[in-house]
């Protein structure tokens, strides 16, 4: 059977969520929250505002997000030197520590995805997807 591409991309993601979910638990994270912590790696600390910007998600999820994050010692909140109305959120070591397994985590299920694709191919594909992932409005940080 030949499947079309969305549903290769759907069943793709799937397999990978499936292959990373226990490790979510293994690390005391929810689904969503180590998209929390790579914003968070990527662009320091930032406002929740931004945080939901860049994980596109509703500010209201972005909130309970960093309840739980906060409660589980990953993450500071902590008033904005620059701006008196807002806080500003940042990784503990702690955040940095789980972030960075998780990473590894993922780099195991991308190498196995993307065995025998040539340096070339990698390349090519992570192009592909960006552009697909742009059209339909994504943003990357």
């Amino acid at each position: 059977m030949q499947y079309k591409f969305h549903t290769l991309l759907n069943r793709t993601a799937h397999s990978a969520q499936n292959y990373l979910r226990p490790y979510l638990s293994e690390l005391g994270l929810s689904p969503g929250q180590p998209k929390v912590l790579r914003c968070l790696a990527l662009l320091g600390p930032c406002s929740q505002r931004t945080l939901a910007d860049h994980c596109e998600v509703d500010p209201s999820a972005i909130c309970r997000m960093l309840d739980s994050l906060e409660r589980e010692g990953l993450l500071l909140r902590s008033p904005s030197k620059t701006d008196r109305r807002t806080g500003e959120v940042s990784l503990t070591e702690k955040g940095r520590t789980v972030f960075d397994a998780w990473e590894a985590r993922c780099m195991t299920i991308e190498e196995r995805m993307l065995q025998n694709f040539s340096p070339e191919e990698r390349t090519q594909f992570v192009e592909y997807l960006t552009r697909a992932y742009r059209n339909v409005g994504g943003r990357l940080l």
